[in-house]
């Protein structure tokens, strides 16, 4: 089920705050939604969670959980205007995530919990992005083309598994081998230098993430979009990115996610995944 929320991001001010509109889907009904969205009246927040088959034996709260109180504490240091570095945030968000939950669940386990972040943020006359894992940001700019920010890390190490896999006969043991050598090698991966980084149990990851600014004067609109959402351009290319971006501008970013998942389901559809989407615009327009 589509969960829709347009309006301000955060209390009224004297000054506009940035207009958002958010969209989550989880990937089937009857299953939690691992995503993440949420807004203050100066910063946008998306995460995808991640985390394997019966992780609850590993972190008794599960990845739903660990991405919304990350979520959620991102949201609130956004919210104090500090101005400080959106890595710092990030890293401080981490580590308060961790501590609620080292006692308990088996942070070290590579398996455990984790999510990609993207963070927008308007700050005076600027706008400070941050990305970390497999979501896409999409800046679209005055007279300019969309400047599409992605951190390909993990996409770059996971693919050539993948073809390696899909070149086998499902349910044969060869098949079987190099998915174990797949899943290993992606574990080994993670949160390593040379590897891919993710929010999880480490606050060093955030140091590993994408970020720059952008002056706001150039800054007509905004997208954030977890993997599952990003497929309508990056998989299917139901789209390019100033398609994307005019198709939110015009109907919202539940079109976007109607569009994959009526992708998903024809033959060669990729399996369906959580999908979210927030657009936004920046407070001088809203």
């Amino acid at each position: 089920m589509v969960g829709e929320q347009t309006g301000p991001g955060g209390c009224d001010t004297e000054e506009a705050d940035v207009r958002v509109s958010m969209v989550t889907d989880s990937e089937r009904a009857g299953r939690t939604n691992e995503d993440f969205v949420g807004a203050v009246a100066n910063a946008v927040v998306l995460l995808d969670g991640a985390g394997i088959q019966g992780i609850e034996s590993i972190c008794r709260h599960g990845v739903a959980w660990y991405t919304h109180r990350l979520g959620g504490a991102l949201l609130h240091r956004l919210s104090v205007e500090d101005g400080r570095d959106l890595s710092v945030l990030l890293a401080e968000a981490i580590d308060e995530l961790a501590d609620a939950h080292r006692d308990t669940c088996d942070l070290t386990n590579p398996s455990s919990p984790s999510a990609t972040v993207a963070v927008l943020r308007f700050d005076g006359d600027r706008a400070d992005h941050l990305l970390l894992g497999d979501s896409v940001m999409a800046l679209d700019r005055v007279d300019l083309p969309p400047l599409v920010l992605d951190d390909r890390r993990e996409v770059d190490i996971r693919q050539p598994l993948l073809d390696a896999l899909y070149a086998q006969e499902p349910g044969t043991a060869a098949y079987e081998q190099v998915r174990v050598e797949a899943v290993t090698a992606m574990r080994a991966n993670r949160n390593q230098p040379g590897g891919f980084w993710v929010a999880k149990d480490d606050p060093n990851a955030a140091a590993e993430a994408i970020t720059g600014s952008l002056p706001l004067a150039e800054l007509t609109a905004a997208a954030l979009l977890s993997n599952g959402a990003s497929r309508i351009a990056d998989r299917y290319a139901l789209a390019d990115w100033p398609e994307v971006l005019t198709l939110l501008g015009t109907h919202g970013p539940a079109e976007i996610i109607r569009r994959v998942r009526e992708a998903e389901r024809q033959p060669g559809g990729a399996v369906p995944d959580d999908a979210t989407v927030a657009y936004c615009v920046p407070p001088r327009l809203a």
